[in-house]
This record gives structure tokens, C-alpha cells and sequence, in this order.
């Protein structure tokens, strides 16, 4: 329509990063590109269509009601101009994604990570192994899986931080182990880092140990957990 602005795609995609990753600079990571540079992407896209998208404080970034409204849109744009850029340069969309997931990592989050990318890739099909993020990084690193989500101590420059929680103790209420004895453990199978984590925290705290159930999945440990048979070493949201 005359006198209405284009939209510029890389503004759009410099607005959907982020949105998605919460902050300039997190964004630019995504985007390989500098903190002000976002910055001001943001401002030209803003200017555009003359509408403030963003609140802006010293720590973050928020969608507006307008940001809020648009950011759909926004995506919707950018997957019409992929898929036909694709079809333009001869590449037909893409069919499957394979990802590797800890459910360790995911957790309870695994369903609404599933969903997720249901949404954002409809006609791709999705082909998921879930196992333990060391095994599953070393399969990343040869080439395996287009990307994997799993659990790290200290994440990489390279790597986007989904979530970040704390380790817990987790025992059945009425099943708390007594002062006495070696304490029943509850375990994932090797190779598995909390596993370690575990036990090095109970060598420095003196504690002796027995193992009482070995598990190759987090759903069967919180099952052994709440079943009393003994206490397990967990991610809080994993309670």
C-alpha cells in the first residue's frame, strides 16, 4: 500500500531474537553481532513502523503491548521468507531435525520444549533421543544431532542458557534416613554427573552410602524417590 513502510527482514530477526533471548546481548550472541548494534536494529525497526515494542531497563528488555502483538506476526514473516528462500535458491524445506535431550535437563520442561518446536517447525518431523548430556554432547561434537539440550556446570561462549537451577536432596516424606548407617541412595546408571556430584558431596560430608536403586531415566529415580526406597540427588524443578 503507498505509504505504508516495508518491513526489513533482518530488523525483524534482529526484534524476534530479542524477544526470544530476553536481552541485547544474549541476542547478539545469537545474531554474531554487538550489544549496540541490536541496540539500534531495535530502534530502526521501532522508527519504522512507530511503534515502541520494547521497554528497556540497565539489566533487560520487555515486550510492550504493541511488541507483545506483533512478535507472532514477526515470526510468521520470517518463516514465509526462509521457506521461500529455500524454494528460490533450489532447497526444498527441511523434513527432520534430530535432537539429543538429558532428560536430566529437561525435566518437567520436556513437554512444553516438545511443543515448542512443534509450533515453530510444523513440517518438520522431529526425531528425539533422550539419554545422558555427556554421551549426547559427544555425539553433538561428531556430527550426530543437529543440537542438543543437556546439562553443563559452567555453559560455553557458544552455548544459550535455557535454565539455571540448583541441586537438592529429595526423600519421601516418612522416608527420611536416620543419622545411623550408610545412607540408601537413589542413582542414575554411568555415566551420569550427578552421580559424581552426589557422592562427592556425601565423601565430603563423611557419609557413608549404599546403593538401593540404578535407574537409566529421571522418571524412574523421582518413582523410586517417592516410592521411600531412599534419597536421590536432583534438580530443584525435577522434584
Amino acid at each position: 500500500m503507498i505509504g505504508q513502510p516495508d518491513l526489513d527482514i533482518a530488523l525483524l530477526r534482529n526484534f524476534v531474537a530479542v524477544a526470544e533471548a530476553g536481552g541485547f546481548t544474549a541476542a547478539g550472541e545469537v545474531l554474531g553481532a554487538s550489544q549496540s548494534a541490536v541496540s539500534v536494529r531495535l530502534r530502526k525497526l521501532e522508527e519504522r513502523i512507530g511503534r515502541r515494542l520494547m521497554e528497556r531497563d540497565a539489566r533487560q528488555v520487555a515486550l510492550t503491548a504493541a511488541g507483545q502483538a506483533f512478535l507472532e506476526d514477526a515470526r510468521q514473516v520470517l518463516r514465509t521468507h526462509d521457506t521461500a528462500l529455500r524454494r528460490a535458491i533450489g532447497r526444498g524445506p527441511r523434513r527432520s531435525y534430530e535432537i539429543g535431550i538429558s532428560d536430566h535437563a529437561a525435566g518437567g520442561l520436556l513437554p512444553g520444549l516438545l511443543a515448542g518446536l512443534r509450533e515453530a517447525l510444523p513440517e518438520v518431523t522431529l526425531q528425539v533421543q533422550v539419554g545422558h548430556s555427556a554421551g549426547l554432547f559427544a555425539e553433538f561434537a561428531a556430527g550426530r544431532f543437529d543440537a542438543v539440550v543437556g546439562r553443563v556446570d559452567l555453559p560455553l561462549p557458544s552455548d544459550r542458557l535455557l535454565i539455571e537451577d540448583r541441586l537438592i536432596w529429595a526423600v519421601a516424606a516418612g522416608a527420611e534416613p536416620s543419622g545411623e548407617g550408610p545412607l540408601p541412595l537413589v542413582t542414575l546408571d554411568l555415566p551420569c554427573a550427578l552421580r559424581g556430584i552426589a557422592l562427592a558431596a556425601l565423601a565430603a560430608a563423611g557419609r557413608d552410602w549404599r546403593p538401593v536403586f540404578t535407574a537409566s531415566g529421571v522418571a524412574a529415580v523421582q518413582a523410586a524417590v517417592a516410592a521411600g526406597l531412599g534419597l536421590a540427588c536432583l534438580e530443584r524443578r525435577n522434584l
